[in-house]
């Protein structure tokens, strides 16, 4: 195998003329990979991702090729995937303000450049879900907003469509899946690329635990922060550092690593019906 790329997460190798998408435990946030890991993350997200992409499939085609047919040493953390060449945008669905959503809201009224409603305030649910696309920003770096105008600039009006209605779609599947286990998806991101015959495929990860916001239903409370079943928890944890979000990040405590992985399995299990390990 040939390494190829090293992410915030992943860790992307050559395999045979496929890639092999390996998910680390690694923790990252704002853009900063941290010190510290999370025991079983990698496998978690695995497990999940390819849990949404099979009750997916009839959306949008992905990448996946086989999650059995990879070097043993990774094991239920890998899948093997077709190779695409992949869009330069972050494809995010918020169906509710929070994070950076809701701080360009507090600034401006809009979301990458869509007027939102006067009065929402921190977890609100919007109108209906919205396309707020960004910027694919390299490690250490920061996502910036794009306006649906800057996408087609990117890479033509046609795919910025379909990656919008794409987007949406698979958004509007999971918040309806999960709605049936008590979660809310308040948003999520996704990544789509192009095979070689020109067709637009779901790649990297989907509705996982580190690229959604997942709250449980009988919790929400807008106007105030909302329990999180994600790293929301290890933000929160990092707000009460002295702390500027640039390289390196801070080593976590024990206790909040530990908290950390309860909520990505409790999340997992809601949303499967299966329990980790089984």
């Amino acid at each position: 195998m040939k390494l190829l790329h090293s992410g915030k997460v992943r860790d992307v190798y050559d395999l045979d003329g496929d890639l092999l998408l390996v998910t680390s435990d690694r923790l990252s946030i704002y853009d900063v990979v941290l010190p510290t890991t999370v025991p079983d993350k990698g496998a978690l997200l695995t497990a999940l991702s390819l849990w949404w992409f099979d009750r997916t499939t009839d959306l949008v085609p992905n990448h996946v090729v086989s999650a059995t047919d990879v070097p043993a040493e990774f094991a239920g953390r890998a899948i093997r995937c077709r190779k695409l060449d992949m869009l330069p945008v972050e494809c995010i669905a918020r169906g509710y303000l929070t994070g950076l959503g809701l701080k360009e809201y507090e600034k401006q009224g809009t979301v990458s450049g869509i007027a939102l409603p006067p009065g929402l305030v921190e977890g609100s649910k919007l109108p209906e879900p919205i396309f707020t696309p960004t910027t694919k920003a390299p490690v250490g770096e920061h996502d910036e907003f794009m306006t649906f105008d800057e996408v087609v600039d990117s890479v033509g009006a046609a795919t910025a469509a379909r990656l919008r209605d794409l987007t949406l779609a698979v958004y509007a599947r999971g918040t309806e899946l999960a709605a049936k286990a008590g979660i809310i998806v308040a948003d999520t991101k996704l990544e789509f690329g192009l095979d070689g015959a020109g067709e637009i495929v779901l790649g990297d990860e989907v509705l996982t635990s580190d690229s959604s916001r997942y709250w449980p239903a009988d919790q929400w409370e807008p106007g105030r922060p909302q329990f999180s079943f994600d790293k929301q928890y290890v933000r929160d944890w990092s707000s009460t550092l002295d702390w500027d979000r640039t390289p390196p990040g801070p080593e976590v405590p024990a206790d909040v690593v530990a908290a950390t992985r309860a909520r990505y399995v409790e999340v997992y299990e809601r949303l499967t019906g299966t329990t980790w390990g089984s």
